[in-house]
């Protein structure tokens, strides 16, 4: 996709202006050296909505997977010194965190991009500011999905199944707050709750498995404490709330109903498979509700009336929204949140524009 973008773009492009004595043209460079942080969470994917546009755009990068997920990033080193990539355009980087603040306080990067929480996203911001590099910070999410009165109920369950139990809710644009029509509310959870249940959770590798673990117990652990938060705020959970007995980092799909505001659970990430819901009556009320967080990456709308869909859309304050349709992700579409969900855009053309900066020459006409 970077490849045709980048062969495609003018070397010099003229700028039309409304001074006839002199031309202006167009150019772009690349931004430098770039320090790429990735997640845990989608090791690979992550990696190349960064290091495409990055050397397309003609940067060189210094890429530091997590060092829970390495595997794959080593082996994209290896397929990299066997295609001939000359030496020093992209080094890969293993290490915790001291290695990442080495990178994004380094007085030679030019641009750091980084994809994770927003406890260190502060701390890379931080770490960038010395020097004042360009930065890229694709954060935290706490997205809504709406399930409007027409809804189809069956579909919309799937919608909101896929949404947050897929890899196991640790995704940083989740669906992890239901919004459902009042006059569908408890139709919808009677069938959401058998859907949920239904669940074959296991070994990611067996066939039939359709949520696996938790990717470390650390994160299990930080799923047992929203689990605690729950039971101490007395919420209404619908089915699981707990950890699942045996071995692994497994925990239960869980659906909290008539979840308040003012609950951690409706404020806070949990990246797990933790979905909280409440009602609405109007459409109004779905728009105030979904824009009521401090993130803002996407949202989910499930309605019938296309029209009456889009035009919640234009007023949910989200990066990417899906109407009718599962998390799918296109190359062309661009990347990244409002509010507290990050700093600039990855894919598309934005995600080119992140790693070059435009310049203009002036001459006599």
């Amino acid at each position: 996709y970077y490849a045709n973008i980048i062969i495609k773009q003018a070397t010099l492009s003229e700028v039309l202006t409304n001074e006839p004595a002199v031309r202006l043209l167009k150019t772009y460079a690349p931004v430098g050296i770039c320090a790429l942080i990735t997640p845990w969470n989608f090791p690979m994917v992550t990696t190349a909505w960064k290091l495409a546009p990055a050397l397309a755009a003609g940067c060189t990068v210094l890429l530091k997977p997590s060092e829970v997920t390495l595997l794959p990033e080593l082996m994209l080193g290896n397929i990299l010194s066997e295609i001939g990539l000359p030496k020093g355009v992209v080094n890969i980087l293993p290490g915790a965190a001291e290695v990442g603040a080495a990178m994004t306080s380094h007085p030679l990067i030019d641009k750091v991009s980084f994809t994770g929480s927003n406890v260190v996203g502060e701390k890379v911001m931080t770490q960038a500011a010395r020097g004042i590099k360009d930065i890229s910070l694709e954060l935290g999410g706490k997205s809504a999905i709406v399930v409007c009165a027409n809804a189809d109920i069956d579909y919309a369950c799937d919608l909101i199944i896929g949404g947050i139990f897929a890899n196991a809710g640790q995704i940083c644009s989740a669906t992890s707050r239901l919004l459902v029509h009042q006059d569908i509310a408890e139709q919808l959870y009677e069938t959401l709750k058998v859907k949920t249940t239904s669940l074959q959770i296991g070994d990611g590798f067996a066939a039939d498995t359709l949520m696996g673990p938790l990717v470390s117990e650390q994160q299990l652990n930080q799923v047992k404490k929203y689990f605690d938060i729950a039971t101490a705020e007395h919420l209404d959970c619908l089915t699981g709330g707990e950890l699942v007995n045996g071995s692994g980092y497994f925990a239960m799909p869980t659906v909290y109903t008539d979840v308040p505001t003012t609950s951690q659970l409706w404020k806070e990430e949990v990246f797990g498979p933790v979905l909280v819901s409440t009602t609405f009556t109007d459409d109004a009320e779905a728009v105030r509700l979904a824009n009521d967080s401090k993130f803002a990456l996407a949202a989910t709308i499930v309605s019938t009336d296309e029209t009456a869909a889009l035009e919640m859309a234009l007023q949910i304050k989200a990066g990417h929204i899906w109407i009718n349709e599962q998390q799918i992700v296109l190359p062309e579409a661009g990347w990244g949140g409002f509010k507290q969900s990050g700093i600039g855009r990855e894919l598309g053309g934005d995600g080119l524009s992140a790693y070059q900066k435009s310049k203009h020459v002036l001459l006599p006409y």
